[in-house]
């Protein structure tokens, strides 16, 4: 159940939780505009309209494929009750960590492409620290529309007992503050609610203030791991219009609160062909890194 409070898994516990490796669901979806619309003036973007044929930018694919569980299976965080495709993990705390993305030049997604999407789950992994009980879940998908494959992804799924009274936090890594490109956010309720409803992500962490201060201790909403990362992706797409991006990875370093601006940063290569990419808060500590290949 979502509710849990466990913070210490036995052997048959984890056991029991690596009995999904292996599993697998397909989904189907067609790939509409209106998300994409939806997509562009949430990044304050000043797109053309997009029409059948046009490319679904960089993780714009996280706008499809969303679980859609009925009402009476939510949990009380706002997501699905666990079990079903992801292992029933029953520490409270769950985050997506990361993940790394390949995109097809010769194929890639577009409008009007009625797809599917294939996942599994790649492994179930038990780590205790300084921090408690942990799990670490992979998760690939690969995307095909008529003519092939799209994109392959990997996702990294963490999940964490609740935070105890008293307990410090990691030490915190200094971002560097200077880079050729970057860009000022500025988080607020509603663009955190405007990319929630457009992933149908009823996380209550990134909209509740109250639950997400009061029941799981942070000190305001968290920005969206997967904003974050699209927002990095739309530097490069600022920066390099023509550009296709053909592989991105990214990892979350440390939260993001909507206090305060953050920033998004870039350097690319010499030849032009990757860009370094990381995200840090107003005090300047790292909170996302990754990179990002172009074709």
């Amino acid at each position: 159940m979502e509710t849990s409070t466990q913070q210490t898994l036995d052997t048959d516990a984890i056991a029991h939780l690596q009995q999904w490796i292996g599993r697998c669901e397909a989904l189907h979806d067609d790939i509409a505009a209106a998300p994409l619309r939806g997509l562009s003036a949430t990044l304050d973007r000043d797109d053309p309209a997009p029409q059948r044929g046009t490319v679904v930018p960089p993780l714009g694919h996280w706008l499809y494929f969303l679980p859609q569980a009925p009402q009476s299976q939510i949990g009380p965080d706002g997501h699905p009750k666990r079990g079903g495709f992801l292992p029933p993990v029953p520490l409270p705390r769950r985050m997506w960590a990361g993940g790394r993305l390949n995109c097809e030049p010769g194929n890639p997604l577009k409008v009007g492409d009625a797809a599917h999407k294939i996942s599994s789950i790649e492994s179930v992994k038990h780590k205790s620290g300084r921090s408690g009980e942990m799990i670490f879940v992979l998760v690939r998908h690969e995307v095909h529309n008529a003519q092939g494959r799209c994109l392959t992804e990997e996702q990294d799924i963490v999940y964490r007992a609740a935070a105890q009274p008293g307990e410090k936090a990691p030490e915190p890594t200094p971002a560097a503050t200077s880079a050729p490109w970057r860009r000022q956010i500025t988080p607020d309720d509603v663009l955190l609610f405007r990319y929630s409803a457009l992933t149908f992500n009823g996380h209550r962490i990134h909209y509740d203030r109250q639950y997400v201060t009061q029941v799981e201790g942070y000190p305001g909403l968290i920005v969206h791991g997967p904003l974050i990362a699209t927002l990095l992706t739309d530097l490069v797409r600022r920066r390099v219009p023509d550009g296709f991006i053909k592989r991105f990875e990214f990892r979350a370093v440390r939260p993001t609160f909507d206090l305060h601006p953050f920033f998004v940063n870039g350097v690319p290569s010499a030849d032009g062909k990757s860009v370094k990419l990381w995200a840090h808060d107003h005090e300047g500590w790292l909170t996302m890194q990754g990179s990002a290949e172009l074709a």
